[in-house]
């Protein structure tokens, strides 16, 4: 049973967004090593920019200066 997880920042990926990915996830792992796309288990966590560091400092801060 194969379970992939998929962390992004909360920036406004909509539900369809999150759909396309749970099924582009599941096809990837049905297409290169013949997984069962029934037992593929696909989990998002979505993570506030300012829980999230990169370098030493968040991606709100980033943001704010255009990175």
């Amino acid at each position: 049973m194969p379970y992939v997880s998929i962390r992004i920042t909360r920036e406004g990926a909509t539900a369809e967004k999150k759909a396309a990915l749970i099924r582009g996830a599941t096809q990837l792992l049905v297409d290169v090593l013949g997984k069962n796309p029934q037992t593929t288990v696909v989990v998002i966590d979505e993570v506030e920019t300012d829980n999230w560091g990169i370098g030493g400092e968040t991606v709100t801060e980033r943001r704010k200066r255009g990175k």
